[in-house]
């Protein structure tokens, strides 16, 4: 298990960490800004130049969990790990893939009144060195906005422990109560991660106004078509069919049509495969206000015209959305190796 201490700068992570390893038995301090600090001994300089935060950078957030997974095979664990994670994307990702590594996560968000966190930052600047580049700029340093409280994802997502008028101790037997009957927890749907090319099926289904609903998940980032992976021996239409109905509560009455066939080429730490989008159809209103989201899976869902959908997507998936909307207007699928249409 992680206990995860989310928090920007001055919100007493470090200092409520090292006293939560002697309330949590078994407990180890994982502080993932050593890797940040390790990469930035090993990257050229240059790829520093092009970022703001180490945690833009994939090769961190893959890192984050392989350590974790390995060292959880070294101690009993939890890991005790004081790291600002604000972006909700990164949090999804991260958390994401420890859950399909079967390693849960308590999340704790520690948060203070302004003034507190001015003060506590104005004492620590006096002291501590200028961040290096490439420094987490998440962790809220002097001239860094916000002062924090948490964003509105982070209220629905952790545990909040507000440090304002608490010590480190105090603060951390907080944590180690919360961690004990189960706040905090991250229920997160826990995906495998591939370990070969995979079959993946989406839907996309519409609205009266052509627009196409998009779906959040909860375990990995950027939006998505509602479908999911093709099952052994399973028809790849009966698995859109499928996912549209588990994850959304809605029954198709017929097997959607083709309109995309995407080989996606592979791109470690991914496997790649084919990726079919199939055409729903249009959703009445009454079908519309039967959507019910898993929430280990979804956390929310819209419909999006296809400029807002470039917005929402990552790139993969928007390219794959746009030659779908050409194949649903002209009537006819396409096929395309890498997202390039073929023939």
């Amino acid at each position: 298990m992680i206990v995860w201490l989310n928090g920007t700068f001055g919100a007493g992570k470090t200092t409520a960490a090292h006293e939560l390893l002697d309330l949590l038995p078994g407990s180890t301090l994982y502080d993932p800004e050593i890797l940040g600090s390790g990469l930035r001994l090993m990257l050229p300089a240059k790829r520093f130049e092009e970022i703001d935060d180490y945690q833009d950078l994939p090769a961190w957030r893959r890192m984050v969990v392989d350590t974790a997974a390995a060292l959880l095979t070294e101690v009993p664990g939890p890991l005790v790990t004081p790291m600002a994670l604000l972006r909700q994307e990164y949090r999804d990702e991260i958390f994401g893939a420890l859950a399909a590594r079967r390693i849960p996560v308590r999340h704790v968000f520690l948060d203070a009144e302004e003034t507190i966190l001015r003060e506590r930052i104005s004492r620590r600047a006096n002291t501590a060195p200028e961040p290096a580049a490439g420094a987490s700029a998440h962790q809220g340093h002097p001239g860094h906005p916000p002062y924090a409280t948490a964003p509105d994802w982070i209220k629905d997502d952790a545990h909040v422990v507000d440090t304002t008028r608490l010590t480190p101790r105090q603060a951390a037997e907080q944590i180690a109560e919360a961690v004990r009957v189960g706040a905090g927890a991250c229920d997160i749907v826990q995906t495998p991660e591939p370990t070969a090319e995979t079959l993946a099926a989406g839907v996309l289904l519409f609205d009266d106004q052509d627009r196409v609903l998009l779906v959040d998940p909860t375990y990995k980032p950027g939006w998505e078509f509602p479908g999911g992976i093709v099952e052994p021996g399973e028809a790849p239409a009966h698995a859109g069919v499928r996912e549209v109905a588990e994850e959304l509560g809605i029954q198709l009455p017929r097997a959607p049509r083709l309109l995309v066939l995407d080989w996606e080429a592979p791109k470690p730490p991914g496997y790649g495969g084919l990726r079919l989008l199939f055409d729903g159809g249009t959703l009445t209103a009454d079908r519309i206000r039967e959507v019910l989201l898993p929430g280990a899976e979804l956390r929310d869902w819209r419909f999006a015209t296809e400029a807002e959908a470039e917005d929402m997507l990552p790139p993969v998936r928007w390219n794959r959305l746009r030659w779908a909307l050409r194949a649903r207007e002209q009537g006819c699928p396409l096929h395309l190796e890498a997202g390039v249409p073929l023939g």
